[in-house]
């Protein structure tokens, strides 16, 4: 027999996990020092002597960038992989 949910309701967990979600993102990696988003897993980040800039805000810059690179989920490399023998 189901027990009765006392608790959150199913828009209430949404929100919760959302909530919990962002702020875990908070203090992972850094944020566009021009517009001061979170570029997302997959874009473009170029990287200058104190600063990191997403690909939208680089066009605003003149000088050429040190480093060029792809954001990465936060699991990469720490996966179990075959390798050949």
């Amino acid at each position: 027999m189901l027990r009765p949910l006392t608790g959150l309701a199913e828009p209430d967990l949404e929100r919760e996990l959302l909530r919990k979600g962002v702020h875990a993102r908070d203090g992972l990696g850094s944020r566009c020092a021009e517009c001061g988003r979170h570029p997302l897993i997959g874009e473009t980040v170029h990287r200058y002597e104190h600063d990191t800039v997403c690909a939208l805000c680089r066009p605003q810059r003149r000088a050429e960038p040190q480093r060029t690179h792809l954001v990465r989920h936060q699991e990469h490399g720490l996966s179990v992989r075959r390798l050949a023998a």
